[in-house]
């Protein structure tokens, strides 16, 4: 390869978006932010085992023809490491997003959103037990700023309706999941060190494969979903940005900056969901937006802006 087709390489958007954490992690939040919606249309027309498993296949063979070559090379270093490679897959990909689902049966939106502000609290304790890794002054702030953020925003400016929520059996199921996904975040660290199509397109088949028992379950169990136009849109919908981009965003992002740097990203998602519900649902904004939303971004830059001791 020339001089020129090197810069060129190294010049490329592709290569230039892969070393951009900030905003990886931004997209992330953005596609995670789409599924929750998605999630909940979905509630009492997907089962949730069979949107989880159908998302995850779907993305598998989404993402398999890119990654095929990566696959076999990088084959011996996922050998070497695949109890670590086979947690993450249960973890991150059939555990949390099948709990996910099966959780937005149960509860209403507002508890999960509030329950999705918790996730940097879950990896910045994985990430002490785990690793040893605490969080720094700084990125405690700015995960309480953002946390504080969230909550104007939830609750359209007025704290005090906190107090007048109440919690059920999809808020726990659902704060189960999170601490799930905060191990997920964690041991992510650990994975072998292989190319990013490599990591997904194995997490993703064998998440999606540790699924079968419990889709062959649900099947015998629960009515069939439909194969109607909506629930066919949904599930492309999550198998391509929640699942394929938002993954491999998240996982290159936590990869440069470190699991806790990465973790107040989670704020954006409850935040971007309460600007798809003005765009997409008609909800008209007010002044608690730009002020919640304003909290969130500051909280985010303070946090991930922030070396901690130890971290990437």
């Amino acid at each position: 390869m020339s001089a020129s087709d090197q810069t060129s390489e190294t010049n490329s958007p592709g290569r230039w978006l892969a070393n951009q954490p900030y905003l990886l992690l931004s997209c992330t939040a953005l596609f995670w932010a789409g599924n929750a919606i998605v999630g909940r249309q979905a509630a009492g027309h997907i089962p949730p085992v069979t949107l989880s498993f159908l998302r995850w296949g779907l993305a598998f063979l989404i993402i398999l023809p890119m990654a095929w070559k990566h696959l076999k090379r990088d084959w011996n270093a996922i050998r070497a490491r695949l109890g670590t490679m086979v947690f993450l897959s249960v973890t991150g990909i059939a555990a949390f997003n099948t709990m996910q689902y099966w959780a937005l049966e149960h509860t209403q939106a507002l508890n999960t959103l509030l329950l999705q502000s918790a996730s940097p609290l879950f990896v910045a304790i994985w990430s002490l037990i785990l690793l040893g890794i605490r969080l720094t002054a700084a990125q405690a702030l700015g995960v309480a700023l953002s946390l504080t953020g969230v909550l104007v925003i939830l609750l359209h400016g007025d704290l005090t309706a906190l107090a007048a929520i109440e919690f059920n059996e999809g808020d726990i199921i659902f704060t189960v999941a999170l601490a799930i996904f905060g191990i997920y975040s964690v041991m992510s660290l650990k994975r072998p060190n292989i190319q990013g199509l490599s990591f997904g397109a194995f997490t993703f088949g064998c998440g999606a494969a540790c699924l079968i028992p419990l889709w062959i379950f649900e099947l015998l169990s629960r009515p069939v979903m439909e194969f109607d136009t909506a629930n066919l849109l949904s599930l492309f919908y999550v198998a391509v940005f929640p699942s394929t981009l938002a993954y491999l965003c998240f996982n290159r992002g936590v990869q440069l900056i470190g699991a806790n740097r990465a973790a107040p990203f989670f704020h954006l998602v409850p935040a971007f969901g309460a600007v798809m519900a003005i765009v997409f649902l008609g909800e008209q904004p007010q002044l608690f937006h730009v002020i919640g939303f304003a909290l969130v971004l500051t909280g985010v830059f303070v946090a991930s802006r922030s070396q901690s001791a130890g971290s990437g």
